[in-house]
């Protein structure tokens, strides 16, 4: 059979929008480089024909220049059409990206719902409301505890509002006693300082010179300190 037949050849993958675009990419490249060609061509045909005198050389000149012309125009009609293909490409593998981007985003919501539907059967709204109410009750007992603990001891709570006016008239009093006349309380009024000399009483100094000693009739003379004064014999020598 398979003499007759022959075997069959495996198909070849069909090319991707990726090998497609290159390929006319390169076919426009090459067109690129044609018409650049044809270009230079026409500039050295028009630098001639510049030069050369009308008459026969000249027409000669310019119909290679016309036929270079519509060759150029010919390559250029090919580049476009390239370059509409390749744009086709660009759309179609834009609008295929798009696509991929859209079933990986599916698929990662489609797994991120499945987690969320198993933690939401562990959490329900019930237990939390429960929950809540079950701090708000602590909460309060701690509340409570901290009030108990912080009462005061050994303190009457049965004083009435004229006990209070009593004992304010009562304090009103005892400071107008302690009132001076200057209207300022003795207790705020500033310490005074103690006069240390009248406290001490220490005689005065002395004034001037004492006195000489009673029974001596030769007294000698004294200095302004109160000193015997040196005889001026004594210091000349």
């Amino acid at each position: 059979m398979r003499r007759v037949f022959g075997v069959k050849k495996d198909k070849e993958p069909p090319p991707s929008i990726q090998d497609a675009s290159d390929r006319i990419n390169k076919r426009g490249d090459s067109v690129d480089e044609k018409i650049k060609k044809l270009d230079a061509e026409l500039t050295r045909y028009r630098e001639q024909i510049k030069k050369t005198r009308p008459g026969p050389a000249q027409e000669a000149i310019k119909a290679r220049a016309m036929r270079v012309l519509k060759q150029k125009r010919m390559y250029e009609g090919q580049r476009d059409m390239l370059y509409n293909q390749t744009f086709n490409l660009d759309q179609v593998a834009f609008a295929s990206e798009g696509i991929k981007d859209a079933q990986q985003t599916m698929t990662a919501l489609k797994s991120a719902n499945k987690e969320l539907k198993g933690m939401m059967k562990t959490v329900k709204i019930q237990d939390i409301d429960t929950l809540q109410d079950e701090m708000m009750d602590l909460m309060d007992v701690s509340n409570e505890i901290q009030e108990t603990l912080g009462r005061s001891y050994n303190v009457p709570d049965d004083i009435d509002e004229d006990e209070l006016m009593g004992e304010l008239d009562a304090l009103e009093a005892d400071m107008g006693m302690e009132t001076e006349s200057d209207g300022v309380p003795s207790y705020l009024q500033p310490d005074k300082e103690p006069d240390l000399e009248s406290e001490i009483n220490l005689p005065s100094a002395p004034i001037g010179h004492a006195a000489a000693p009673v029974g001596r009739n030769n007294a000698q003379a004294e200095d302004e300190l109160g000193l015997p004064a040196v005889p001026r014999a004594s210091i000349r020598g």
